[in-house]
């Protein structure tokens, strides 16, 4: 089992999974929307599939919002 920090609260994973599989897993609403940061850096949004977790991991979910002043 693999303990990972999501947001900053522990996960624990039964199995080893990717990125992709994560954002699936927290329900992340519109995944197109959100960045990733594993352990401080920013993933590619291509390579979510490819990149596996391990245990001690740090991933953070970033939504940026749109916003502005209106005349």
């Amino acid at each position: 089992m693999a303990k990972i920090t999501v947001n900053g609260k522990e996960q624990e994973l039964e199995n080893l999974t990717t990125l992709a599989q994560l954002i699936t897993s927290n329900n992340i609403t519109q995944p197109d929307m959100v960045s990733v940061q594993l352990n401080e850096e920013f993933v590619n949004r291509e390579n979510y599939e490819t990149i596996a977790l391990k245990d001690g991991d740090e991933v953070d979910f970033l939504y940026f919002m749109g916003g502005g002043q209106s005349a």
